[in-house]
């Protein structure tokens, strides 16, 4: 239980803080804070459950995607506001940091795998956004056609 309520606070802790870098408004501050909790405990609970970190990634930023458009449009506020802060818990920083560790000691046997697996969890990310983006808009354009047909 207490695992979990550490994921909780510092993933908001840490959304929040970026979201301060970020100069994002201060009243999005706490749901900058809630976007990025959103999609860490979506990867946290995937990769517990002993799902691939690539999936795991995709539907965390996924998670992110939606719940930064569905803020947005609640607050008018526009949606990178909320998707930079929240997307910042699923970055592979450290993994990227490993990589980049290995080749300054021309270690590349070791870095190449670490740098392709910090490439392709970054690329899950964007692609967890981007079908975020595709859903949003279909739903959106499909309520207009059905806005349209009942007038």
């Amino acid at each position: 239980m207490t695992y979990y309520l550490a994921h909780i606070v510092l993933s908001l802790i840490s959304s929040i803080g970026f979201g301060i870098i970020f100069n994002a408004p201060r009243k999005a501050l706490p749901h900058c804070g809630l976007v990025g909790m959103g999609g860490w405990m979506m990867y946290l609970w995937m990769t517990d459950s002993g799902i691939d970190i690539v999936q795991a990634a995709f539907c965390g930023a996924f998670v992110v995607g939606l719940i930064g458009h569905i803020l947005a449009k609640y607050y008018k506020t526009p949606i990178i506001t909320f998707i930079v802060a929240g997307i910042i818990p699923l970055v592979p920083g450290g993994t990227a940091y490993d990589a980049m560790r290995h080749v300054v000691g021309n270690d590349y046997a070791q870095a190449i795998p670490l740098a392709t697996k910090a490439f392709v969890v970054a690329s899950a990310i964007a692609m967890g956004l981007v079908f975020a983006e595709v859903l949003v808009q279909f739903f959106l354009k499909m309520g207009k056609k059905r806005k349209l047909r009942n007038s």
